[in-house]
C-alpha cells in the first residue's frame, strides 16, 4: 500500500512501509517518493509481484492481471520494528496470509485494506471478484477499509457484518457517491450505519489510490487527533477529514497527488464551511 504509506508520513506520521517487490519493482522510482518523505522503506524480494493493468471505463474500473504474487512471510518483518504500535495492512493481491494477524499486540491498532483479499487473479486475465468469506486478517482488524466496487452490487451489507469484529469499524467509500461507516457494535443491538459524502476535487487527474489515502487518513485521524482536531478521532470530522484527503489525491497524477497535512486541513475546512458540491473518488 505505497499510496496509503505516503499518506500517513505527509500527515505527519512516523511510518515504515515493507513491500513486497519484483527485481523490477524494487527499482521503481515511486519508492523513492516514500523515502523522501521520511518513510523508511523495507524490500521483500519477491520471484513475482503483482503487476495490473487497469483500464477506466465508464461503468468502473477493469483490472487484467499481467502477474499474480508471491506470497509475503511474516518472517520478512524487521525484528527492530516491534513491537508496532499500529499496523496497516494492504494486500494487493491476498499476498499476506492468514499468520500476518497475530503479529500486532492485542492492544495495537490494526487497520486493513480488504480488497486485496478480495481478487481472483490468473495471469493475463481479468481479474475477478472474490466474495467476502471469513479471515482472519478481517476478524483481527480494528478499521476496515473497503470499495463498493469490490463486492458484488447485490451482496447484502449484514454479510460483511457478519465477517467483521463487532468493536470493529468497517468504511464502504462509493466513490463521488460518498459511502457508509459502520460504527462497532453496540451493547444491545446491531451496529449503526452512517452515510458520509464525497467532496468535491477541483479536478480529476487519476483516481488510483484515492481509496487508499482516504484509510489512511481516516488512521491518522485515530492516531494523532490533536493534529486535525480535539474531536477528530472519531464520527464525522475524522471521516471529512478523510474525504478532503482523498479528493486531493486524485487531482495529481500517481504518487505525486498524494497531500499534505496543510493541504488537507484547508480541504476540510472547505467543505464544513461550503458542503459538498462535487465529487471526489475513494
Amino acid at each position: 500500500m505505497t499510496y496509503g504509506a505516503l499518506a500517513l508520513a505527509r500527515l505527519g506520521i512516523p511510518t515504515r512501509a515493507l513491500i513486497g517487490a519484483d527485481a523490477l519493482a524494487a527499482t521503481a522510482a515511486e519508492l523513492g517518493l516514500l523515502r523522501d518523505d521520511g518513510v523508511e522503506v523495507r524490500i521483500v524480494p519477491l520471484r513475482r509481484g503483482p503487476v495490473f493493468v487497469n483500464d477506466e471505463r465508464p461503468e468502473g474500473r477493469r483490472q487484467v492481471a499481467v502477474e499474480v504474487s508471491d506470497p509475503i512471510p511474516v518472517s520478512a518483518l524487521p525484528p527492530s520494528w516491534v513491537p508496532l504500535d499500529a499496523l496497516l495492512l494492504g494486500p494487493v493481491a491476498a499476498e499476506l496470509g492468514p499468520e500476518w494477524s497475530a503479529v500486532a499486540a492485542p492492544d495495537a491498532t490494526v487497520v486493513l485494506g480488504w480488497q486485496g483479499l478480495l481478487r481472483t487473479l490468473e495471469a493475463g486475465k481479468a481479474v475477478e471478484r472474490r466474495p467476502p468469506s471469513p479471515s482472519a486478517l478481517v476478524r483481527r482488524a480494528d478499521l476496515i477499509g473497503v470499495s463498493r466496487t469490490d463486492f458484488p452490487p447485490d451482496l447484502p451489507l449484514l454479510r460483511l457484518e457478519g465477517l467483521v469484529n463487532g468493536l470493529a469499524t468497517l468504511v464502504v467509500t462509493d466513490a463521488e457517491r460518498g459511502g457508509l461507516v459502520a460504527e462497532p457494535a453496540r451493547a444491545h443491538g446491531g451496529r449503526r450505519w452512517r452515510p458520509y459524502r464525497a467532496i468535491a476535487a477541483d479536478r480529476l487527474a487519476d483516481a488510483t489510490g484515492a481509496g487508499d489515502v482516504f484509510l489512511a487518513a481516516l488512521v491518522a485521524t485515530w492516531l494523532t487527533p490533536e493534529r486535525f482536531g480535539a474531536q477528530a478521532n472519531r464520527g464525522d470530522a475524522a471521516v471529512r477529514i478523510a474525504a478532503a484527503a482523498a479528493s486531493l489525491s486524485v487531482e495529481g497524477l500517481g504518487l505525486s497527488g498524494v497531500p499534505a497535512l496543510a493541504a488537507v486541513l484547508s480541504r476540510a475546512t472547505r467543505a464544513a464551511r461550503t458542503g459538498p458540491k462535487g465529487a471526489s473518488r475513494a
